[in-house]
C-alpha cells in the first residue's frame, strides 16, 4: 500500500484508496468462479503501508522496498495512491526485467512532460515510465492535452472510442508487448458507471467483462511480473468502487496463479 496523494489536481482521496481496498477485500468471496480456484490458499501478504511526504523520498522509497520484494522472488503488487506512485516500483522491475513492457490501462495519456511545476505529477507518470521502458501500450485513453501528442506512437495506443465495440483490438495489444509485462492500472480506465470514485472520472470508459478480457489473455500470452493498481478516491457513500478495485486484484492474482 502507497497511501500517497500530493499531485493530484481535482478529486483527492487516493491516499485513502489503499486502506479502502485493504478494507473490501476481507469482505470478498474468495471462490473465484471464473477459475474454479481459491488463490488466496497460495499466500497473500499485505505490507506496511509506505507513507511519504515528497514525491522525491515516496519514488525512493518504493524503489527499494520493491527492489527487495523482487529479489525475494515475490509477485508484487502496489496499491495506490495517486499515480505516481508507480515510478518507483517500476525502475525496480526495469532493473529485473530486461525483456518488460507496460501495459496502461488509463482514462488519460499521462505523458505530460511536467505538470503543475513538477515532473513527478501523476499527469507525467507514463513520460517517465518512457523514460526507463521503451515498450508502454496504453489502452482505454479519452483524455489528453495537446502537448502529449508528439510522443505518442500510434501502434502503442488504443483509444477508447476506437477500442469499444471492435473484435480483434485485443490480439494486436499482444502483438505490441514483449515477453514480460508490467501491469498499470488507473481505475479511471473504467467508465464512471462501474468505478465512480476516482480523482478524475471520464465518461466513455471500459467495462469490468472487457478489462477482464484483455488481462486474462495478456496473463496467457505473456509473462505478467507485476501490477499496480492507482487512483480510488473512496466514498463513504459509494462503496462499489472499493470491492471493484479489490476484487480486480484477486482476478489478476486469480489468472496469474490458479
Amino acid at each position: 500500500p502507497i497511501p500517497f496523494d500530493k499531485t493530484s489536481t481535482w478529486g483527492k482521496g487516493a491516499d485513502k484508496g489503499p486502506s479502502a481496498i485493504i478494507k473490501a477485500s476481507q469482505n470478498m468471496e474468495l471462490y473465484d468462479i471464473e477459475t474454479k480456484s481459491e488463490i488466496y490458499q497460495n499466500g497473500i501478504f499485505t505490507a506496511k503501508p509506505i507513507k511519504e511526504k515528497t514525491s522525491a523520498s515516496m519514488i525512493e522509497r518504493t524503489y527499494n522496498v520493491t527492489k527487495k520484494l523482487l529479489a525475494d522472488k515475490k509477485f508484487v503488487v502496489t496499491l495506490g495512491g495517486e499515480h505516481s506512485i508507480s515510478q518507483g516500483p517500476i525502475k525496480a522491475f526495469v532493473e529485473r526485467y530486461k525483456n518488460l513492457s507496460i501495459l496502461h490501462l488509463d482514462a488519460h495519456s499521462d505523458r505530460r512532460e511536467s505538470y503543475d511545476g513538477t515532473k513527478f505529477s501523476h499527469a507525467c507518470i507514463m513520460a517517465r515510465a518512457e523514460e526507463m521502458v521503451n515498450n508502454v501500450v496504453s489502452i482505454g485513453v479519452r483524455s489528453l492535452d495537446a502537448s502529449e501528442l508528439k510522443s505518442l506512437r500510434p501502434e502503442k495506443i488504443f483509444f477508447a472510442e476506437e477500442i469499444i465495440g471492435s473484435k480483434d483490438w485485443m490480439k494486436e495489444v499482444i502483438k505490441q508487448l514483449s515477453g514480460q509485462v508490467y501491469i498499470t492500472i488507473d481505475l479511471d480506465v473504467f467508465d464512471p458507471a462501474y468505478l465512480p470514485s476516482t480523482g478524475t472520472p471520464e465518461s466513455g470508459g471500459l467495462d469490468w467483462y472487457t478489462v477482464l478480457k484483455l488481462l486474462k489473455l495478456v496473463v496467457s500470452n505473456k509473462e505478467v511480473v507485476g501490477c499496480d493498481i492507482v487512483e480510488l478516491a473512496p466514498n463513504e457513500l459509494e462503496r462499489s468502487s472499493d470491492f471493484l478495485a479489490a476484487k480486480l486484484v484477486y482476478k489478476i492474482l486469480s489468472y496469474k496463479f490458479s
